[in-house]
């Protein structure tokens, strides 16, 4: 398979130094700010994104350097496969996270709800619609036996 090279276009900040404790989903971040620093030659990219109200991020997870296929996700006590969770350590450690966009000042992006550790590297910023994400009749495996503990639940030392 051929090498995949990206580049960040910019840095993610939040009020989260380190992994532990920290919120394992945007949900579990509410009350939260955060910002972004686009690097300054992608600004122009950022010509009508003040229209959306949440946008997600893309970003690499810089502080992951392994993985396993089979894990015990925050919100469970018994191993699932990897593909089946949302856990941090990934063969491409690539995170998403919807967060809400506040206001944009020139090469800044002020945003609400980030579940990201401080100085993560950005990849790639998308608009979020709702009627282009929502499905119908969706279901969500495992999960929904603890899906009501998402936003208590806090990050630990198992993913680093």
């Amino acid at each position: 398979m051929n090498q995949i090279i990206y580049q960040p276009i910019g840095t993610i900040h939040s009020p989260f130094t380190s992994l532990e404790s920290m919120p394992i989903q945007p949900p579990a971040a509410r009350g939260f700010k955060g910002h972004v620093i686009v690097a300054d030659e992608y600004v122009p990219a950022l010509a009508d994104l003040d229209g959306f109200s949440h946008i997600y991020l893309l970003y690499h997870l810089h502080l992951s350097t392994t993985y396993d296929l089979k894990v015990i996700p925050f919100l469970d006590d018994q191993q699932r496969g990897l593909f089946a969770t949302r856990a941090p350590r990934r063969p491409n450690p690539i995170g998403l996270s919807l967060v809400q966009l506040l206001k944009i000042s020139g090469n800044t992006l002020e945003i609400a709800n980030p579940d990201i550790v401080d100085g993560t590297p950005l990849l790639d910023i998308k608009p979020y619609v709702a009627e282009m994400e929502a499905a119908e009749d969706y279901k969500i495996g495992w999960l929904s036996k603890y899906i009501d503990q998402l936003k208590e639940k806090r990050s630990d030392k198992r993913f680093k």
